[in-house]
């Protein structure tokens, strides 16, 4: 089963994600800030991590660029979900890291074929 990281601090699209993500088989934890994102990933480091842009404390780009920068924490997919949908937006995700850069709004329903497709459908 591959556990997820949902790094949001929008309530409705934690929810959304939280339950479809679960009944797809994933192990799913939820951070609110960039902050607790980074605690809860050194605590117990997920398989894919759903980041937000624009979250409190501190940012989705500072948290992508945290977790690259380690060398324990690079084979973690990280995709970037932002209401930014700039193509100055999307080209500094994946500069900074990202593996997928994902526009709000979006299909659930999607979203979960991505993270199926980031990890080969491998869910150990």
């Amino acid at each position: 089963m591959g556990k997820v990281l949902i790094a949001d601090d929008e309530p409705n699209i934690v929810s959304a994600l939280e339950y479809l993500l679960q009944r797809n088989g994933y192990e799913v934890s939820v951070a609110r800030d960039g902050d607790e994102a980074l605690k809860r990933i050194e605590a117990d480091p997920p398989d894919v991590l759903l980041l937000d842009v624009m979250m409190p404390i501190r940012s989705g780009y500072d948290v992508c660029k945290a977790v690259r920068a380690r060398e324990d924490w690079r084979k973690i997919k990280i995709i970037v979900l932002s209401a930014k949908g700039r193509e100055a937006d999307t080209k500094r995700g994946l500069a900074l890291g990202a593996d997928l850069y994902v526009t709000k709004p979006f299909s659930t329903r999607d979203l979960v074929a991505k993270i199926d497709g980031l990890l080969g459908g491998d869910r150990r």
